[in-house]
């Protein structure tokens, strides 16, 4: 049996596993905590990084449980858990009555999450389209089918009942594989990818906390499949190593992990300028640039990617329909700087 060894009210939790502790850390602690937090409620809280084994965030829902280890569950305050209508303009591309494809900008949230429960997408979405969203994404995600980090920006589909949104939740579960379904995006990188075109095949997990992502070992517990391909479309810079300081990529996705571009990019050892979590050790690649485009640079306070390609099935009429969006102003401006 778990040992409590201290509580501090409702907001956190700390558990030593018995002698017989075996199994799942999701199943184990819904039944340690018995009556007080559900094993979907646990699973999320894992999720969200909120439960530590032996000091560490826990991996993932199915990791196992040994005698001895020391599990910390840190219990958020409960929030609304229910968003509210917000009047944000969006940048509309398409809408009928099943679905609404729209151009999100950088900085904006998608759904409501811990430091993020207005201003988001969903609070706008809600706003424009009243009771007709679909709820089977969940109170919080109502409509959400695919989502595009904070300061990624791009274009994206939201499904209005509940039929738009298995089908779209099922193409983007397909990944293209059997549908029409294609995603492309736009990057600007440090450096000249080599070759120009190909694809990087390389597994992503954790990175010792709930966000950020990295490349592991197939075998690692916490190991997902991701496949990106890559194209470079225009160098920056270009040296007499047949080198060049950035370039222009663009980068389709055969799966849909967290960060996976920007992940992926790193790797390769050619991280997205401004990208403040993966781009970090190449800050000084910089001074390689002329003054103008170095003043374009510091300016530029995001991961330079854009989403600027969906093609999806219509749910409803099976037509192939396909969208685009032109790059922003703030990547316009730093290519344009690039080019000086």
């Amino acid at each position: 049996m778990p040992q409590l060894l201290s509580e501090d009210g409702a907001s956190g939790k700390v558990l030593i596993a018995g002698d017989d502790a075996a199994g799942r850390i999701d199943a184990w602690l819904a039944h340690a905590l018995a009556g007080g937090l559900s094993r979907s409620r646990v699973k999320a809280l894992i999720e969200e990084g909120a439960v530590t084994i032996n000091g560490a965030p826990a991996k993932a829902p199915h990791q196992k449980i040994q005698p001895g280890d020391r599990i910390e569950v840190a219990i958020p305050e409960p929030e609304d858990p229910e968003p509210k209508g917000e009047d944000i303009p969006l940048d509309v591309l398409y809408e009928d009555e099943d679905l609404i494809v729209l151009v999100k900008p950088a900085g904006m949230v998608v759904h409501p999450a811990a430091g993020n429960w207005t201003g988001t997408l969903v609070n706008a979405l809600i706003h424009h389209c009243g009771d007709s969203l679909s709820g089977i994404g969940g109170v919080r995600r109502p409509g959400i089918v695919h989502r595009l980090d904070k300061e990624t920006s791009g274009v994206m589909v939201v499904a209005k009942n509940d039929m738009a949104h298995a089908s779209l939740s099922a193409q983007f579960a397909d990944h293209g594989k059997t549908t029409r379904l294609e995603r492309a995006y736009q990057a600007i990188v440090w450096g000249l990818p080599r070759p120009q075109k190909g694809t990087i095949d390389a597994p992503l997990g954790r990175a010792g906390d709930r966000v950020r992502r990295a490349v592991v070992s197939a075998g690692a517990e916490d190991a997902r499949h991701a496949v990106t391909h890559y194209e470079v479309i225009e160098r920056y810079h270009e040296r007499p190593d047949a080198t060049a300081v950035a370039s222009r990529i663009v980068c389709r996705l055969e799966t849909g992990r967290t960060h996976q571009i920007r992940v992926h990019m790193a790797h390769a050892g050619h991280p997205l300028i401004g990208d403040p979590d993966y781009g970090a050790a190449y800050r000084t690649k910089v001074n390689l640039l002329p003054a103008p485009a170095r003043a374009a640079v510091g300016r530029f306070h995001r991961q330079a990617l854009h989403a600027y390609l969906l093609q999806i099935e219509h749910p409803r009429m099976g037509e192939v329909m396909r969208f685009e969006s032109e790059l922003p102003r703030d990547m316009q401006e730093l290519i344009a700087a690039l080019h000086i």
